[in-house]
């Protein structure tokens, strides 16, 4: 006979469910392995003979009417918070002066009735199901070790502050019903409030492991598993299902230790494709008043956009600056929207200023974090879609201050940056410079004063939009490359034209192509021009050529 593999992972383990836990169904298998009740000798029945009777190794029946071989094997399938009854309960409850409370009659008119058709299916396994008593108690005597513990004041405090009971009902609507904090809870608000009060529910299969005819004495029973499930479908197995693994093993104490074993097995009906079928209409049911309800929170007063147009949004953020001479650094940036086709808000604030903030190193660069936060919104109405329309895209200035001392200020950096032309999140790096003179007498003016060189139009930073030259020249301004500032945005598009037929899509989608591809340098048309200019040329040459100098007679060109 092959060795048994016991299984000693005696842990918890968790499922979760959402069938209703009234179709749980385990299968329960206990068998003692040691035992002395094998062989019942008798002596012969007639002397002289050598043989044994056969009858002499068959059991004997008990004053019960049970069989020995009964007490040594027992199956069971028992379903969620079905009680099963111990010798203990049978004789406890057939004495009517032990029954106190409703719940013990019931228990006593239960057990009258099996008693009295013999219909009780089970000899060892019971169970103890949420209300009964073992359960309170064994949730407020629970010990960690095998030492006498007593119980200390947490303990018996929290005890009262028990999960099991699913006395307290969701919120209609997931809606709350009180306020958020209580800034005065009373004694039984913080017995109540102050641990995780998830509904729970407990059950537990038992075992009387008495010797045979001694069934019905509390120090025998023994914990076979203990389930719990939650009002969200949770359901915690100690120990988990035997499944495939080896059955689990107790050894009793006392003068004779015996070792039993047992499975746990989940046995529980599996769904039909019609209950699944009704379940799934249920859910989609489910599922579609709760989308209704979050329409109706959401409301129809969705503003769109004039056909034609495009509205962008940005949530942005100035992250930092680094790379600076001087310490107390803040920056002062806006929004520069092109003067055709581009229209904002008439309360839309286009620029602001960041709080000072000093400097920490950084390896070898001193680095000032803002964090400061802010947004806009601009609306662009495309009109002409000739190949000579360029349109442009807004673009970010910004300027580097700091303060010294007497609260003077210098400049530290002019910078700009093309807003990006997809929707998204970007993070932008955007290089400065400042204007710059010789000598020591302005680089000690800007020390010690804080006066130095200052732009009067921050968009001489790159091409001013309202520039309407060929070039611009910068001839004679001397300028020094000095540290970075750091911009996070989140841009996000809204056009009906993200939303209607294809050919209105390829329309906008050549829009935004055009604007992203153009608007960070608008010189890129006149290079294709030149290009095919060239080209053109090239091609008219070629023609021009004679025949013979073209290609040799007598001869084919391949």
């Amino acid at each position: 006979m092959a060795e048994t593999v016991w299984n000693t992972d005696t842990g918890e383990a968790v499922y979760r469910s959402r069938d209703p836990v009234r179709n749980l169904r385990l299968r329960v298998h206990l068998q003692r392995i040691t035992s002395s009740n094998f062989l019942h000798y008798q002596p012969a029945a007639q002397d002289g003979k050598d043989l044994i009777d056969l009858a002499t190794f068959r059991p004997h029946p008990t004053a019960s009417g049970h069989r020995p071989d009964e007490d040594e094997e027992e199956e069971l399938v028992i379903g969620w918070q079905e009680k099963l009854f111990s010798q203990f309960e049978v004789d406890l409850y057939q004495n009517e002066a032990a029954c106190q409370s409703p719940l013990d009659q019931q228990y006593r008119q239960d057990i009258l009735k099996l008693e009295g058709s013999g219909r009780r299916k089970n000899r060892r396994i019971f169970t103890y199901t949420d209300c009964d008593r073992f359960t309170n108690l064994e949730e407020h005597c629970r010990k960690m070790t095998t030492a006498r513990e007593v119980p200390s004041f947490l303990v018996e405090r929290m005890a009262n502050v028990r999960r099991r009971r699913q006395d307290r009902r969701g919120m209609e609507g997931s809606i709350l019903k009180s306020r958020i904090v209580n800034w005065e809870p009373s004694e039984d608000f913080v017995k109540s409030q102050h641990v995780i009060n998830t509904p729970l529910q407990t059950m537990y299969i038992m075992a009387d492991l008495g010797p045979c005819g001694k069934l019905g004495y509390k120090n025998y029973e023994h914990v076979l598993c203990t389930l719990k499930v939650d009002s969200n479908g949770v359901i915690t197995v100690k120990p988990d299902f035997t499944g495939l693994k080896g059955p689990y093993r107790i050894e009793t104490e006392g003068e004779k230790q015996e070792l039993w074993k047992y499975t746990v097995d989940n046995v529980s009906a599996l769904a039909q494709p019609e209950e699944e079928e009704r379940e799934q209409r249920v859910f989609k049911d489910l599922y579609g008043r709760h989308k209704e309800y979050l329409s109706s929170l959401v409301g129809t007063d969705f503003e769109m956009t004039v056909p034609g147009a495009l509205r962008l949004f940005v949530n942005g953020e100035v992250v930092s600056a680094q790379g600076y001479e001087y310490d107390n650094l803040y920056v002062h940036f806006f929004v520069e929207l092109p003067t055709t086709n581009w229209s904002s808000p008439a309360a839309q604030q286009l620029s602001g200023i960041t709080q000072t903030c000093a400097t920490k190193s950084l390896g070898m660069d001193k680095v000032a974090y803002f964090s400061y936060p802010f947004s806009f919104e601009a609306s662009f109405l495309h009109e002409d879609e000739s190949a000579e329309a360029l349109p442009k895209w807004p673009v970010l200035y910004c300027e580097v201050l700091s303060l010294d001392f007497w609260q003077r200020y210098r400049v530290e950096g002019y910078g700009a940056v093309v807003l990006p032309a997809t929707p998204g999140s970007h993070t932008l790096t955007v290089p400065t410079w400042r204007p710059m003179e010789l000598g020591t007498v302005a680089e000690l003016r800007r020390f010690f004063i804080g006066g130095s060189l200052e732009l009067e139009d921050l968009s001489y930073v790159r091409v001013p939009g309202t520039f309407k030259g060929e070039r611009l020249s910068r001839f004679g301004l001397r300028t020094e490359t000095t540290g970075s500032v750091t911009f996070r945005l989140h841009c996000l598009q809204q056009s009906r034209a993200l939303m209607e037929s294809s050919a209105l899509r390829r329309r906008m989608r050549s829009v935004l192509d055009r604007l992203g591809g153009f608007s960070q340098q608008s010189s890129i048309h006149n290079v294709l021009e030149a290009f095919r200019r060239a080209r053109r040329r090239m091609q008219e040459a070629r023609e021009s050529l004679p025949q013979d100098l073209g290609s040799p007679s007598g001869t084919m060109v391949s």
